[in-house]
């Protein structure tokens, strides 16, 4: 039987939660893996619950991974499960774990829960040498506001991992509120330091989310920058929501000629020119 066919077989079975589990241990198929995960997770049910606390404790890592995986989510439709019962689980297993997929999955894990308990365990692991390890902990840190927590962030937006720098720019950019100076100069430094990667657009990502960043803070050193991006001849949507976001009259210009090529979102387009028209 094709996977993908047991995958579907196995959701339309609501008596096999030991057979899904098996069965996501046993495939090399990451598209089955993560649905049959989801089903895990939309049942919820206690039965789902326990099967998972178990897999935390396993000794192969592939289980603990599982069973943090379907932890994360469960039960989120019917919210069977609160974050506390969850996030006590995390923290006992991240007290002592040393495998590089299972921390990574707690930190993705912790961000799902929004569990700010799991802020000081997380940072822990900022300077871990795996970069799937630092992403979780990106993952894991991002939309709290605790100073710790955001401080570790401003460390990862300077990583070496372009993955890395990106979701935490992204983090510290959008994904708060908070406007200090450590931030925008956080955000400032990605925009003068990313440079064009020919063979890797995520940098350009980061320097969109950094100008975003610093125009929702109303942050003037964006001008500038922006005007440069505007006018770059390859435009990204962060940067017409970040003209959107400051609506600065010396943007309209740039925005104008836009017209002529720029058909990513004609609407946002024609909101940031009215916004950048309008101000003084």
């Amino acid at each position: 039987m094709p996977e993908q066919n047991q995958a579907e077989n196995l959701q339309l079975d609501k008596s096999c939660t030991q057979e899904i589990i098996q069965t996501a241990l046993t495939t090399e198929n990451e598209d089955v893996y993560w649905d049959l995960v989801h089903i895990l997770r939309i049942r919820g049910g206690d039965e789902e619950f326990t099967a998972a606390s178990h897999l935390c404790e396993g000794k192969n890592p592939q289980e603990r991974t599982l069973g943090v995986n379907i932890l994360a989510q469960l039960g989120t439709t019917q919210g069977n499960f609160c974050t506390r019962e969850r996030g006590e689980i995390l923290l006992k297993l991240l007290s002592y774990e040393e495998d590089e997929n299972v921390l990574a999955a707690i930190g993705y894990a912790f961000g799902h829960l929004q569990d700010a308990r799991g802020i000081f365990p997380l940072i822990k692991f900022k300077n871990h040498a795996n970069c799937n390890v630092r992403m979780g902990v990106v993952f894991g840190l991002s939309c709290q506001e605790d100073e710790s927590a955001i401080q570790a962030l401003i460390e990862l937006s300077g990583d070496v991992d372009n993955e890395v720098r990106n979701w935490a720019t992204f983090g510290l950019g959008s994904q708060i509120a908070i406007d200090t100076p450590a931030i925008r100069d956080a955000l400032y430094q990605r925009i003068i330091s990313e440079v064009e990667d020919d063979k890797d657009d995520t940098v350009a990502e980061i320097r969109g989310e950094a100008l975003l960043g610093l125009a929702i803070r109303k942050d003037q050193r964006v001008i500038e920058p922006l005007i440069t991006e505007l006018e770059s001849g390859c435009v990204g949507r962060l940067s017409v929501e970040a003209a959107l976001a400051i609506g600065d009259n010396r943007l309209y210009p740039s925005l104008m000629k836009l017209q002529d090529w720029w058909d990513v979102d004609v609407e946002l387009l024609q909101a940031a020119i009215a916004k950048c028209q309008t101000s003084n």
